[in-house]
């Protein structure tokens, strides 16, 4: 395969992030303080004492695919990420599906992230004050930090995502060592011989594990702006493979080992950091890393946003999006359009999922002020009496303009006929059930009980009742 040369900078700061910085990207993307807190105790309810084992597997796979991209990256370096290397030898129909699909990948992690984001942050608020705040304010208010770092500048970007990272994992570290030296330097034969460990539960386990790893590659995306690129980025790929590897397979023996030592279920704990600083006596730390796993969550969607708002950028410039996506802040440099579109798509299904945690509620308040309303205009009929005004319940919805112009339509007619049925069942229920029956004689059809032919044919009767 031919070396590419280097692309265009479209509008992007050219060269500016060292090594460690670009490294910072990939690590930031997979969150890796979060999988000794949230994932590692979701695959040990699966795997068992073969948890280590399935994170030994799941690195040995990342560390293949790594493999092949940095082969990609030292011939080409683009904002592109792997849309730019699949474009190099896939027909272009396949080359936009794989950039949609990336871009999909992207903003679906950043919203499974933020939506963990406020998930744990809940948590720690009512361990600390007995209270929860607003779960939609939680992801918005991380969503909108995050697009505005991200646009400010890609430097300081990644010096936030580097050092939120690398204080978080330190203290996992001290954490896990503390664990291993309270236990002493005779192994865990359990996990080692894989003791209750079965077949299917290691397979389901290795799919976890493999999510863990999830945008490890996200320093592809820094093509434009990575110094020495095409050193820089393959290097930064295999590292972050390689390390978060190591450090998951440490952190999952540590963790069974310290439950196993305190008798506790680490599938069913809430917070598995807090009872292993107990175990390796630091109760300090498991406070500490509960906090470092939720601002790691909060660099998880900057590195999100950021690595797809530069896909989107290229896509941009080949046509695969609106060409009002590819301008770039002239004095930051970074893709503003692109950086709110991506974050606003991230957080869309977040808030939807909020929403509909609320939905009986509101569903519930709405059926009864319909009643309320209905009950008071029966009262203004029936009895004479005031009924309640029309928008002390809330303004009133007009109809749409569409509905307006297809009230002739056959679908239109038909919803017109079933809306007055059902308003005309309701108030006859209502004035049964309120014994109203010296007003005026109500009517009971009776073909409204009888078959069709008896309809059809006009065989009902009409009794007056009252």
């Amino acid at each position: 395969m031919p070396e590419q040369p280097l692309t265009p900078d479209y509008g992007l700061r050219r060269e500016v992030l060292s090594p460690m910085e670009t490294l910072a990207q990939s690590v930031s993307t997979m969150a890796p303080t979060s999988t000794p807190v949230a994932t590692i105790p979701l695959v040990c309810a699966l795997a068992g004492n073969g948890t280590w084992l399935a994170y030994l597997l799941a690195t040995s796979a990342v560390l293949l695919v790594a493999l092949c991209i940095a082969r990609y990256a030292r011939r080409s370096a683009s904002p592109g990420s792997l849309y730019t290397y699949a474009s190099m030898t896939l027909p272009p129909w396949l080359a936009s599906t794989a950039a949609w699909n990336l871009l999909l990948a992207y903003i679906a992690t950043g919203a499974s992230v933020i939506g963990g984001f406020y998930h744990y942050g809940n948590l720690l608020l009512h361990d600390a004050t007995g209270h929860v705040t607003s779960a939609a304010l939680l992801a918005i208010g991380v969503t909108v930090f995050s697009m505005w770092i991200a646009w400010r500048d890609v430097k300081i970007s990644a010096r936030v995502m580097l050092w939120i990272e690398a204080v978080s994992v330190s203290l996992i570290l001290i954490l896990v060592t503390l664990v291993l030296v309270h236990h002493g330097t005779h192994g865990d034969w359990p996990q080692f011989q894989l003791r209750g460990m079965t077949g299917s539960g290691l397979r389901l386990g290795l799919v976890l594990a493999l999510f863990s790893f999830v945008g490890f590659e996200s320093a592809t995306t820094l093509g434009s702006e990575a110094r020495n690129p095409l050193k820089t980025i393959p290097r930064a790929v295999i590292q972050s493979a390689i390390l978060s590897g190591a450090i998951f397979i440490v952190c999952a023996y540590a963790e069974v080992l310290g439950f196993r030592t305190a008798g506790q279920d680490m599938g069913s704990s809430q917070a598995p950091m807090r009872v292993l600083a107990l175990v390796g006596g630091a109760p300090t730390l498991g406070l500490l890393i509960d906090i470092g796993a939720l601002v790691s969550l909060f660099a998880g969607t900057l590195a999100c946003i950021t690595a797809a708002a530069r896909i989107l950028l290229l896509m941009s410039h080949h046509g695969l999006a609106h060409s009002k996506l590819r301008a770039t802040h002239k004095r930051h440099e970074t893709p503003g359009r692109a950086i709110v579109v991506t974050g606003t798509a991230a957080v869309l299904p977040v808030d939807s999922r909020c929403a509909r945690s609320q939905g009986p509620r509101r569903l519930r308040l709405a059926r009864l002020a319909s009643h309320l309303r209905l009950h008071s205009h029966l009262r203004a009929r029936v009895f004479r009496t005031p009924a309640l005004p029309p928008r002390t319940l809330g303004p009133q919805r007009r109809r749409p303009r569409s509905f307006r112009t297809r009230r002739h339509s056959d679908a239109a007619r038909t919803r017109r006929k079933f809306v007055s049925s059902a308003r005309r069942a309701v108030r006859q229920t209502c004035l049964h059930l309120s014994g109203v029956r010296n007003r005026r004689p109500t009517l009971v059809f009776r073909w409204q009980t009888q078959s069709h032919e008896a309809r059809r044919y006009g065989n009902g009767n009409i009794i007056p009742q009252g």
